[in-house]
């Protein structure tokens, strides 16, 4: 049995992987799915959010575990277990992109973002007038996030969603081929994704080259919308 760590993206928190944590434990796997600081239930202040703060929670996470993990990010998770996998490669096993922010050593996430010109985020984003952190509008979230989510799914993840600090989004990440170099890499490309699209996910993992690309035919969001089928995709990694 493996242990799988999940990463939540932007705007979210643990709860977005409530579908897909029971799917993987009824296989007899561990799964642990932490909130970033800032997210979820975690009250970090804004200001003191950044890169390394999200990085170092997941190597307390990673710390824990008896055996090398599956460390899977979802969105700007991709940055931060870049980021963990350079701290901590020894301590995971294979690294999952979903849909997700993919970068080569200093590169910062809002370099590809600020490109994607016709991301629903990119184009709904405001931004706090002290550039500390941002949020989507709400009319955009459904377009932007959960385009193929019920209703309920929809109404429940926009009610959660909290401002997402800025200071992670324009932190370069700094690695290595010695370590995050060293660990197998595996991307899950989500082909209606109006946040990341496909094209901007393409040159991700075109430019950071994976062990084997996975392709979904859904939004931003499959944990919601097909978790059964991306619970499969983990399970045969």
């Amino acid at each position: 049995m493996s242990t799988y760590v999940l990463i939540h993206g932007a705007w979210h928190g643990r709860w977005c992987w409530d579908k897909v944590l029971p799917l993987l434990a009824k296989e007899g796997h561990t799964v642990v799915a932490p909130d970033l600081p800032g997210h979820g239930n975690d009250s970090t202040p804004i200001g003191d959010i950044s890169l390394r703060s999200y990085s170092e929670r997941v190597c307390q996470v990673l710390d824990a575990q008896t055996e090398p993990v599956i460390l899977v990010g979802h969105s700007m998770g991709g940055i931060v277990i870049t980021q963990a996998a350079e701290y901590r490669p020894d301590k995971i096993k294979k690294l999952v992109y979903l849909t997700a922010f993919l970068l080569q050593n200093s590169e910062f996430l809002l370099q590809y973002a600020g490109q994607d010109e016709t991301s629903a985020v990119t184009a709904n984003l405001i931004v706090a007038e002290d550039y500390s952190c941002a949020s989507v509008r709400a009319d955009a979230l459904r377009e932007a996030f959960y385009g193929d989510c019920s209703d309920e799914d929809s109404m429940l993840a926009t009610s959660l969603l909290v401002p997402q600090s800025v200071a992670p989004l324009v932190t370069p990440v700094s690695t290595s081929s010695q370590n995050f170099g060293r660990i197998p890499r595996f991307y899950i490309s989500c082909l209606r994704d109006r946040a990341i699209t496909p094209a901007i996910q393409k040159q991700m993992y075109s430019n950071v080259p994976c062990e084997q690309l996975i392709q979904m035919d859904t939004s931003h969001s499959p944990f919601f919308s097909a978790p059964e089928e991306l619970v499969m995709h983990l399970l045969s990694l």
